[in-house]
């Protein structure tokens, strides 16, 4: 069993491009979508109907918690809101706001954040710079990390919403922080996924990633939206320090 991963492409066709034609090459039996699919502005619509292609399992981010009533307070998630519904479709942000928190693959469970919410995180907790602005992921108390992971008696969970891959066993459960399609953390600015497989009993995660054309998003972003200075320190600096507030 092979299970291609991807999670928070916030709206970025061009990073995905690159990364469904990687996936593909290594043809999986399943695709996993782990949500904040459209949050963003390198050709959002583009992205949705990408997506949509896939025929994969979806949880929901925190972004599509946004599209709720109400569920958007800042002024830049407010603008960005706005915008999307010039773009994306009334009925795909309605789907995209349906759906579950998690879902189940054989024994994967998929969440955005962690099977309870879809803004906390599993593996790592947001650590803020004495600045106020930059901050990093650090590791989970493992204790407290064992006893979430137990409860949920599952041979793989995977998750997203950190932007930043990684992996653990606890007990004897693969633990997996499926990384980004789009907007990284780490100062490397090229798209992630990752290929869980199962030989022999023993699941494994291979973390892949895809450069893509950036100058080619920023461009559509600055053509097309309000927000192309934005996305443009956004995606080179592969740096979540513009957003000026945890992912």
């Amino acid at each position: 069993m092979r299970i291609a991963v991807i999670s928070d492409v916030h709206g970025n066709a061009f990073a995905l491009d690159a990364v469904l034609a990687d996936m593909r090459a290594s043809a999986p039996d399943a695709v996993l979508n782990l949500g904040d699919q459209i949050e963003g502005s390198a050709d959002p619509a583009r992205a949705a109907a990408l997506q949509a292609g896939l025929g994969a399992v979806e949880v929901r981010g925190n972004n599509e918690e946004k599209l709720w009533p109400g569920g958007r307070r800042s002024t830049l998630s407010v603008q960005i809101g706005a915008w999307l519904e010039t773009q994306v479709p009334a009925e795909t942000l309605a789907h995209l706001s349906a759906l579950p928190l998690t879902a189940r693959v054989g024994g994967v469970l998929a969440c955005h954040g962690t099977p309870d919410s879809a803004w906390d995180s599993l593996l790592w907790v947001w650590e803020w710079n004495a600045d106020g602005v930059s901050g990093y992921y650090r590791s989970r108390d493992p204790l407290e990390l064992r006893a979430d992971v137990e409860a949920l008696t599952a041979e793989v969970v995977v998750c997203g919403h950190t932007h930043r891959p990684g992996s653990t066993r606890v007990g004897d459960t693969l633990v997996v922080n499926a990384g980004a399609v789009s907007d990284q953390v780490d100062g490397d600015p090229r798209a992630r996924w990752t290929l869980l497989d199962a030989r022999g009993g023993r699941w494994t995660a291979d973390f892949r990633t895809v450069a893509y054309d950036i100058d080619a998003a920023v461009r559509w972003a600055s053509v097309h939206s309000p927000f192309g200075a934005f996305e443009d320190a956004l995606l080179r600096s592969g740096r979540f320090d513009g957003r000026g507030a945890a992912p």
